[in-house]
């Protein structure tokens, strides 16, 4: 593994969260692209780099697995602003999506690209050769449904190459992206090893070790539930279901269009109005304060039943569980509606992440946690393997005095 880089991505459909190398690096992008044109236009062109380059990714991006090869992208922030920005769309695959590989390869060329990243990638006239192992995961519907293997085999084996354009500090460099390694995780799966152990796989929660748990992660596109069972998610009855938050953050949206007037750029602005710490669901109306309580209270109450009964069927089909933990952004836009309904009704024994930044970090991390183990368990048998070719040359060359 000569030079690779640990990444662990997490290509949530709200933001991507990726952890790098020695945990020296982090990134979390808004999960939102637009085609654009290859000279976008800028005010302040001599002041560029100057800015924040995750605030103008503009890119172009080249790679065989891409269905629409050497297409222009802003992604992220600069994404949200313009007038055709696009978000995953409910029912889609993630696996299957070009939006999930460019996110992806541009978290990973930023990362490349960073002064401070210690990796030493090899540049040459102004292209940077950059080499990862990766961790990164799917919803459990598609890696039951084997969709991890096709993934897997479009990053591997190939070059995939993103250039800068008119982005901050970046623009004219190009990188080429291989993978040394690929692992693709199952989503509950990676929750569930986020819970119980720490960045070099040792149990640091005893008490959930051998319990039977639900872990309910929802997010933008999808709810995965997880069974854990014997300290090993349950396959067959593991489920995942194509109900996420995407949907009614986007009702919010065009509900308040029409009622108020107002334009949101993307879901990304609902979520931040119906999460935010101060002025909590109020919006600014021709300049002023205005509440939208009625509009979010309403839509998130009926995606909260909907998240609920699903809690309710597999936890009767698995009655000995002793716990579920509600994960994930969308558990954070929902929480205090799925506690009020479990106090109301059930009574199940749940909790929720109270550290909004665990919860959302949860994937990134536990990928983190697997591909570092993978790694260092390659290098040793590496090293034992080279030991042991040493000594049979040795015994070699002693048999031939």
């Amino acid at each position: 593994m000569t030079n690779s880089r640990i990444a662990a991505v997490d290509v949530g459909n709200d933001a991507i969260k990726a952890l790098f190398g020695k945990l020296d690096s982090e990134l979390y992008i808004p999960n939102v692209i637009a085609r654009d044109i290859e000279d976008r236009p800028v005010i302040g062109i001599e002041e560029l780099d100057e800015k924040d380059p995750l605030e103008g990714i503009h890119i172009k991006v080249h790679s065989p697995a891409l269905q629409e090869n050497n297409a222009i992208y802003r992604v992220g922030n600069l994404a949200t602003k313009s007038d055709n920005p696009s978000e995953l769309d409910p029912g889609s695959s993630k696996s299957e999506e070009d939006q999930t590989l460019i996110m992806l390869f541009a978290a990973l060329a930023l990362d490349a690209v960073n002064e401070e990243n210690p990796a030493g990638f090899r540049k040459v006239n102004n292209v940077i050769e950059a080499n990862y192992t990766l961790g990164t995961g799917l919803p459990l519907r598609e890696v039951k449904e084997g969709k991890d293997v096709g993934y897997r085999s479009k990053l591997l084996g190939n070059v995939h190459q993103v250039e800068f354009l008119i982005t901050p500090k970046y623009q004219g460099l190009k990188v080429n992206i291989k993978f040394e390694e690929v692992k693709v995780y199952p989503e509950g799966f990676a929750a569930y090893i986020n819970l119980v152990m720490d960045n070099d796989l040792n149990i640091i929660n005893r008490d959930l070790i051998d319990k039977r748990i639900l872990i309910q992660d929802i997010g933008g596109l999808s709810t995965d539930i997880a069974v854990i069972k014997n300290r090993k998610v349950d396959d067959d009855k593991a489920q995942g279901f194509n109900l996420g938050v995407a949907e009614s953050l986007e009702a919010i949206r065009e509900e308040i269009r029409k009622k108020h007037g107002v334009e949101l750029d993307s879901r990304r602005d609902v979520v931040e109005i119906i999460t935010k710490k101060n002025d909590r669901n109020h919006i600014m109306v021709r300049g002023s304060r205005t509440s939208v309580h009625d509009i979010t209270d309403r839509i998130l109450l009926e995606l909260a039943k909907k998240q609920y009964r699903h809690l309710r069927n597999v936890w009767q089909k698995n009655s000995q569980t002793e716990i579920c933990y509600f994960v994930g952004g969308g558990a954070i836009v929902l929480k205090d509606y799925l506690k009020t309904l479990n106090n109301n009704l059930d009574g199940y024994n749940i909790d929720f992440f109270e550290d909004e930044k665990e919860s959302i970090w949860m994937m990134a991390n536990a990928y983190y946690k697997l591909i570092s183990d993978f790694t260092r368990r390659t290098s040793s048998e590496t090293m034992k393997a080279a030991d042991k070719g040493a000594k049979k040359e040795e015994q070699k060359a002693g048999a031939a005095k």
